[in-house]
């Protein structure tokens, strides 16, 4: 009787009852310095390193819900942005009362043209140019790490 509730739990009742991941946007910026690629991190509300993302915005489509966030958390200014998602992973959206949830983020890659010292969030976070394969090191998101692993400008 038990493995007839424990069939009918995940073949039926748990697809039901789970939902999927919520979707978020990031932005993959990145340059040409005088060592390579570089790409920009910043650091989240409990000081992680992370892409500047966010959610999608109503209105704007999602590279440029991603080109807004880029704005808010890094200062890029002027970017020229790929239509096309880098990739898509499966992370996890961490809130400040330690709650998480399971996120489907799209990564958008960004060439960064100008950056603004003063940015809305400026105050809030840091930021860092990174070679991708530091960038990786430094993230401790799996799936954003195997984003900076593969990218190549």
């Amino acid at each position: 009787m038990t493995s007839l509730f424990a069939n009918l739990w995940q073949g039926v009742l748990r697809p039901i009852f789970r939902r999927p991941p919520a979707l978020q946007v990031a932005a993959l910026c990145h340059r040409r310095g005088k060592e390579g690629t570089q790409v920009l991190l910043v650091s989240s509300s409990s000081g992680r390193w992370i892409l500047p993302k966010g959610w999608p915005i109503d209105g704007l489509s999602a590279v440029e819900a991603a080109k807004q966030e880029a704005w808010e958390e890094g200062g890029v200014k002027k970017a020229s942005a790929d239509e096309d998602a880098v990739q898509t992973f499966i992370g996890e959206k961490r809130f400040d009362n330690g709650a998480t949830i399971p996120c489907e983020v799209k990564v958008y890659p960004f060439e960064v043209e100008k950056l603004s010292k003063t940015y809305p969030e400026a105050e809030r976070r840091k930021r860092v140019w990174a070679s991708p394969q530091k960038a990786a090191e430094m993230v401790d998101d799996p799936g954003l790490r195997q984003v900076l692993n593969k990218f190549d400008a």
